[in-house]
Formats: structure tokens, sequence, C-alpha cells
């Protein structure tokens, strides 16, 4: 029998797509770890536009390109270009869906013989092929205001057509295929849980030269907040900067706040909040920072604090445990079966209580030490090898191969989120 062949959609544009980007990063580096079977893993990508993946692509896996007609160097000029576009699009597209297109496979997979199509994100595409399909949230039934009407109708169709067409539907937590289930009515069966886990394990572990070299970059100051995430609505940034005005006002703390990640198109609202409040002194955007630095930048921070109103799991919730930071997230979704007694809960809609958890984390050093240990305790359950080992599993499942005993075993395991 030939060996099974996965195709592990990997065409984003680096820099580009945040936590789903953290995702793929960690798929390839728990695959290309698994030497101890046939199967063969295929990461599609565009050429031009797959600097970001290829440092973590070996062992059992390799590269598989989209063909394109187009010049390199127009290639690169459109993936620097689309996201503009498509926010414009959003922004002043009218609510018409009726001309939404579902794409089809190119021919590309099939041409390769991939015998298991993983979508590792929402953007997939119509095929044959048995495929994994990642919603990854609901959010635009829950928190509707924060998309127009075509960007809310389009989710729906896409959403719905790629979890009908899947044989598999993974989620990250109970909460998630909980809300799966209620909302778009899936069989039980078919909505399984595969926890993430942090990726910072994939990414260098930096010296103390890399640590002195990123705080003179970025001006760092000795201590300080840290929010990793793009400037998304969702993200609660506003939230946060008030909490710092609380802080400032009450308490007489002014606690710095570092941000990383893209800045969309919501950052200008954000920067506005910024100079009302008077905390221009205080808030520093670094935009994306690469992999060695945002290690840095974890391991140089006093805490983390993850504000946002809705996640199906929070990867820098992960990584903060991973690098031995205090953390203190929102009580929405799935956060609080995700943090356990390792991180302070608040209510995102409630600036003094994201202030009430800052003041705690940056007075309070036992406090800090605690969490730290707990934390670290938390994470140590969820590696990129058990992922890998699980969607392994799946993979022979899906393409009706024998399963090892060590499949079966993972299969069966309970959830641990």
């Amino acid at each position: 029998m030939n060996p099974l062949r996965i195709c592990i959609d990997a065409r984003l544009n680096g820099g580009e797509s945040g936590g789903i980007e953290s995702v793929v990063i960690g798929m390839a580096s728990g695959l290309s770890g698994l030497t101890d079977g046939d199967e063969q893993y295929l990461f599609l990508a565009q050429a031009g536009a797959d600097e970001w993946i290829r440092p973590y692509v070996g062992g059992p896996c390799r590269m598989l390109y989209a063909p394109s007609t187009a010049p390199r160097r127009f290639m690169q000029w459109l993936n620097a270009t689309l996201p503009a576009v498509r926010s414009t699009w959003r922004r002043l597209a009218p609510p018409d869906w009726r001309l939404l297109r579902l794409p089809r496979s190119d021919g590309t997979i099939e041409k390769a013989g991939i015998d298991v199509m993983h979508f590792t994100y929402q953007a997939a595409f119509l095929t044959g092929v048995p495929s994994i399909y990642h919603p990854h949230d609901l959010q635009h039934l829950h928190l509707p205001e924060f998309f127009n009407p075509y960007v809310r109708r389009s989710r729906e169709i896409t959403y719905r057509a790629y979890c009908e067409q899947a044989r598999m539907v993974p989620v990250t937590a109970s909460w998630g295929k909980c809300d799966l289930l209620q909302h778009y009515g899936l069989a039980e069966e078919k909505v399984q849980l595969v926890p993430w886990a942090p990726v910072l394990e994939a990414y260098p572990s930096p010296s103390a030269g890399d640590l002195a070299a990123a705080r003179r970059k970025f001006c760092l100051p000795e201590a300080f907040v840290f929010f990793p995430s793009q400037t998304w609505a969702h993200k609660n940034h506003m939230g946060l900067l008030e909490a710092l005005a609380i802080l400032r006002d009450r308490y007489d703390l002014r606690a710095p706040l570092v941000c990383s990640g893209r800045l969309t198109e919501f950052h200008a609202e954000i920067r506005g909040r910024v100079r009302q409040l008077r905390l221009a002194d205080q808030v520093q955007f670094l935009g994306f920072v690469s992999p060695l630095e945002l290690q840095c930048v974890y391991r140089l921070c006093r805490c983390v604090v993850i504000p946002t109103k809705f996640e199906a799991a929070s990867g820098p919730l992960w990584e903060a445990f991973a690098a031995g930071v205090p953390a203190a997230c929102s009580n929405v979704t799935s956060l609080p079966d995700q943090a356990g007694d390792a991180a302070l809960l608040f209510n995102p809609c409630k600036p003094e209580e994201i202030a009430g958890a800052i003041c705690q984390l940056w007075r309070d050093e036992a406090l800090r030490r605690s969490l730290v240990e707990r934390g670290k305790r938390n994470v140590a359950r969820f590696t990129w090898e058990r992922t890998a080992r699980i969607f392994r599993a799946h993979y022979r499942r899906i393409a009706n191969r024998c399963l090892s005993e060590e499949d079966h075993t993972l299969l069966a395991a309970p959830p641990l989120l």
C-alpha cells in the first residue's frame, strides 16, 4: 500500500494571520518529528510566500506549491496588497451575498495524490478529497457588531459548506465543541477535540545577547505589561487602555503596556483612544515581530494580560505559561477552562476588573511566582508532538488505514480541555 499522503493548508502570508500562522507552524514542527510512520505531509503554499513556514518543515514533511503563472515580484506585491484590498472590500461591499462563490480545487492536491486534505484555517476550497476543516470559532454569531452584513453572511455560507464537506471538524476545547454542535447541528462524532500547544517550543530560544538586543531595538522599559495580539476590535485593546487610565488615576500606578501583532485598520481608533486617555507615554505598539523577538518580549515583560471578548482558545495564554510569565485573562468562552488555577480572571467588559488584575500582578511578587509555577504545570500537558500524533491517528482513521495501539489510545483519551 502506498504511503498515506496528507496535505496541510499553509496558504498564508507571513506576519498577517496571527494565531492561525502559529498553529500551522506548530503543526509543521510536530509532524516533522513523526519519524515512526510512513506518512508523507505536504504543506500547501504559494510560491514566494512561504518564508514563514519553510524553516519548520522537515523529516516526513515537505512543501507543495500551487501553480502560478504570475512572476515572483508580482506575487510578492499581490501578497502585500491583498490584506488592504480585503479590508476595504469588507467595509464597503454591499451585503449582496448572492455574489459569493465558493472556490474549487485547482487540481494541485489531486495531482499530488493527496489522501486527506487538512484545511487549517477558514478559507478552504471544494474538493472530493476527504478533508478536515477548522472554522476556529463562531464569533460572528456571538459578537455580530464586529462584522458587516456581508462578512457575517459570507462566514455562514463558507463555514457551513466546508463543515458539511469535511469528514472531521476539529476544535481546541470542549466549549468550542458545544458551540458548534448547538449552532451548526453537526454530528457529534464529526466534531473532535484536538488541543493546541504553545508555539514557543518550535521557536529559537533567546540568549542573553538576544534579550539585550530586543530591549534596545524596541526601547522596552525595565518592567511592562505585554499583550500579543492583532488589533482587532474584539481583542479589546480599548478595555485594556481604560484599565491603564484607572490604574494611573486611582492607584497612582503607571504600568507601561507593550503590544505586538499586526496593526489592523482598527488600530487608528485604538491610537485615538490612547491620545484621549493621555497614555501616549505608556503604550507602545511593536507591530509584527519575529519568532525570536517574540520569545524575547515574553521573557522581558513582568506579566501578560489578555482582555479579549471572544476566544476559541488563546495562544498567548499558553505561550505565557510556557515562557514562565504570570498572566491574567478574560473569563469568557473557553478561557476559564484553559487558565485553570494558573491565571487571574476578569470580566473583559469591566475595565476596573482588568485594572485590579494588573495591579495584583504588578505589585505581588509572591503571586507572580505562584502563577508561574501553576502555569508551567498546566501547559506541560500540551505539546505539538502530542497534537501531531492525535492528528495522525485521525488522518489514518479518515483514510481507512490501520490504526496502531497508540492511535486507539489517543482517540479514546478524555479531553484535556
